[in-house]
């Protein structure tokens, strides 16, 4: 008989995680002698009737509100398949004592690749110009003329792990990086500046910030207003960041010359999405954190903190500290 405090513990694992391989993280929990259990579709009810009794909820982008959190009574923690976690409601959870955690560092590498990658693509007007060859064009007319890099400036918002590991890409391209952050720490070789400064100043603007109710439609019309004509925005943290209204007027009167997302408020989006049909928008499709090397690692970092809360009574890498703190038979005072 296994000895370890996580065994016969229920572990629910949404259906909505079906896009990873999640049996590795499966096979760590079984071999703790977790309990895992599957509803047969991603409906909140299944989920609750296949698993009134877990502890933990495994879940990828499926909402986890209030009313789902209150249907399963024994939940400690809700543990996120991504760095993000607006999918969840924190404060109900925090409220009845859950903890939620997400996956740091397992796309970081990947994300500020992608961004640097959307960034070049849009200012070079690579996608337009390799559209009109594929027409049957040679025309060098085909997309404006770029500027030289080395005489751009990046402007970054939100200068966490994917800010400042784009800024070290970014370096050695653009002739300045700039960022505004009010809670970063040291920010080597970037300018830190204030919101309205790093707008001003930024011929492509990165944003890197999560999404919660502050920053919900923060790039708006005033913000893109400030921003220097012929600017180009990128976007690689969340869609609902954008007023996308906003950035489609400023695109449509030539403020911006252009904008590369790989997120966007609705996921996929219709099939007459205006920014999506848009000549001078590069959209690819949530994209920017797959590689065979993060797969893997987004359901490693997910079992683990589900791990650590089972024997620990809290997870690996938390967001919130729920009150009252829930605790593990064995978890002691010191370690939950």
């Amino acid at each position: 008989m296994s000895t370890d405090v996580a065994a016969g513990r229920v572990v629910a694992v949404a259906r909505d995680l079906d896009e990873l391989d999640i049996e590795t993280g499966v096979r760590m929990l079984e071999a703790a002698g977790c309990r895992i259990v599957r509803p047969r579709d991603d409906r909140p009810d299944s989920l609750v009737c296949a698993a009134p009794d877990a502890e933990v909820l495994l879940t990828g982008y499926g909402r986890v509100d209030r009313e789902l959190l209150e249907r399963m009574p024994r939940l400690g923690l809700v543990a996120t398949a991504s760095m993000g976690f607006d999918m969840v409601d924190v404060d109900a959870a925090t409220e009845r004592g859950i903890w939620v955690a997400n996956v740091l560092g397992a796309a970081t590498e990947e994300v500020a690749t992608h961004a640097l990658a959307l960034a070049l693509a849009s200012t070079r007007g690579v996608v337009a110009h390799a559209a009109a060859v594929r027409s049957g064009s040679w025309d060098l007319a085909d997309a404006p003329t770029p500027r030289r890099l080395s005489e751009l400036t990046l402007g970054l918002v939100g200068l966490g792990r994917i800010g400042l590991a784009l800024a070290e890409r970014a370096s050695a391209t653009f002739g300045r990086v700039v960022g505004y952050d009010p809670y970063a720490g040291e920010t080597p070789g970037i300018e830190r500046m204030s919101a309205d400064e790093a707008l001003e100043s930024a011929d492509v603007l990165s944003l890197h910030l999560p999404l919660t109710a502050e920053t919900a439609g923060w790039l708006g019309a005033e913000r893109i207003a400030r921003m220097p004509r012929g600017a180009t925005v990128v976007n690689v943290s969340r869609g609902a960041l954008i007023d996308e209204a906003a950035l489609l007027d400023a695109l449509e009167t030539g403020h911006l010359a252009g904008a590369a997302l790989d997120v966007l408020a609705t996921e996929p989006p219709r099939a007459d999405d205006p920014l999506v049909a848009h000549p001078r928008v590069i959209v690819t499709p949530h994209s920017a954190f797959l590689s065979d090397a993060s797969m893997a690692d987004y359901v490693r970092l997910q079992a683990e903190n589900a791990l650590a809360f089972l024997r620990t009574g809290r997870p690996a890498t938390p967001v919130n500290t729920p009150t009252p703190q829930r605790k593990t038979a064995d978890a002691s005072p010191a370690r939950a």
